[in-house]
């Protein structure tokens, strides 16, 4: 499409205000930790169900009910306060690749983290900046790496540093971070600036940002990301990610 950057940005604006609504969350998978009202049970509702989010949504949907269902409902306690017995119910779950064997090794980390080293949020903030958390997210996935643990689970959790777009990381970052006026993200972190975020890049927003020449190269890859945020950050540099919900919503539900 040859339109001049002022034309983008109205186009963009204008859907952000169509899509970023209270009515987006029912379909999506933010709907998991809309469920919930203290603040870590949002986060870690948030963060496992942001773990799955690929495949049909209604799939995910589905399998993080699931996920929040053999944790009784009670993430934060059932992260604290599990024992061994507890992961026998979790046998035979499944969602893609992500297996029991996955879910029990997350529920573990989670409680490293949230015991030894403050939560989540302070995880993360620890090692972002005012413009940048790709680093935070490489760091994060070092401590929650730190217990013994199979191969095969290092897979569920991106690393930027190694070339990937870790598209649901950061989604699940904005939607912690991210101040909506609208409702859908929650906002709940406070030591990491909106301005800092990156733009949740997967296919769909990849080709909707390609034919709108916000990116040229073929990859959704950590390169694409940077790429990305350079050119939203231009148009908004304070809350560059509301645009994914243009993106987003022009990919996945208009087939732009």
């Amino acid at each position: 499409m040859n339109l001049s950057n002022e034309e983008i940005l109205d186009f963009l604006n204008q859907k952000v205000a169509e899509y970023n609504q209270a009515s987006f969350i029912e379909t999506d998978p933010i709907s998991i930790p809309h469920q919930f009202k203290k603040k870590e049970d949002i986060e870690i509702a948030g963060f496992l169900t942001a773990t799955i989010a690929w495949g049909q949504r209604k799939t995910v949907l589905k399998n993080a009910q699931k996920m929040m269902d053999l944790m009784d409902r009670d993430p934060h306690q059932f992260i604290l306060h599990h024992s061994e017995k507890d992961f026998k119910k979790f046998e035979g779950f499944v969602h893609r690749t992500f297996n029991a064997i996955d879910f029990q090794y997350f529920c573990q980390a989670l409680q490293n983290i949230y015991k030894d080293h403050g939560g989540l949020e302070k995880l993360f903030s620890h090692h972002s900046t005012k413009e940048d958390t790709q680093q935070a997210i490489h760091q994060f996935k070092k401590v929650f790496f730190e217990l013994p643990h199979l191969k095969r689970t290092t897979k569920h959790v991106s690393d930027p540093v190694k070339k990937s777009a870790a598209k649901r990381i950061n989604m699940f970052l904005r939607w912690m971070v991210r101040d909506d006026s609208s409702g859908v993200d929650f906002g709940i972190w406070k030591k990491i600036p909106s301005s800092a975020l990156s733009c949740p890049l997967d296919v769909h927003s990849g080709r909707v940002a390609r034919k709108l020449n916000l990116l040229n190269g073929k990859q959704n890859d950590a390169v694409a990301v940077s790429k990305l945020d350079e050119n939203l950050r231009h148009f908004d540099p304070q809350d560059p990610v509301k645009y994914d919900f243009a993106l987003f919503g022009l990919g996945v539900f208009e087939g732009f």
